[in-house]
């Protein structure tokens, strides 16, 4: 069987991290990532649950009323208000 090469782009922390956990489990990187790529392809799913971040912010219902507010501000609509600085007391 022949062997390729797998690139992915990873922020440096969660890398470090990782190479971490991996060294004290006794593998490293890229062991961990072929473990992961077997496991789907044996269960045929990602084998951990995947959730949203539970933060209302990132909601189906506010990400479009977001994009709406924009629409309507990009087509000239919408209510522009003055910022009011207040002093504390």
């Amino acid at each position: 069987m022949g062997q390729t090469t797998l690139s992915i782009r990873m922020d440096e922390d969660i890398k470090r991290m990782f190479d971490i956990f991996c060294a004290d489990a006794g593998m490293n990187a890229t062991v961990a990532v072929n473990m992961f790529a077997r496991a789907v392809l044996r269960e045929k799913r990602i084998p951990f649950e995947i959730t949203g971040s539970g933060d209302p912010f990132y909601s189906m219902k506010n990400q479009t009323r977001l994009r709406e507010a924009m629409d309507q501000l990009e087509s000239g609509g919408g209510t522009i208000h003055e910022l009011i600085e207040v002093e504390d007391e």
